[in-house]
């Protein structure tokens, strides 16, 4: 019979000291984007304009090849099948 006694249980998932929250009196607050869907179109209007005058610039992480997939999908990969 094996004891592993060197094994550390998991923490629990969730949120941690949440009576200090309480205590405290701290607001959190998550949102939904969902919620902002009717902002999107204003989005586009204010931030496209910006990226063509290369105001906003950003990168693509890119993985080439169906068999680099897998390791590139835990990350934020863009995986490239075929070049064609």
């Amino acid at each position: 019979m094996r004891n592993d006694l060197t094994v550390q249980p998991q923490a629990p998932e969730g949120i941690h000291n949440l009576m200090n929250l309480i205590l405290k009196r701290v607001r959190m607050e998550g949102f939904v984007v969902s919620d902002y869907c009717h902002l999107y179109p204003k989005f586009l209007e204010t931030v496209l304009p910006q990226i063509k005058e290369g105001k906003i610039v950003y990168t693509e992480d890119i993985a080439e090849g169906l068999e680099n997939g897998p390791a590139a999908l835990v990350g934020k990969q863009v995986v490239m099948v075929s070049r064609e």
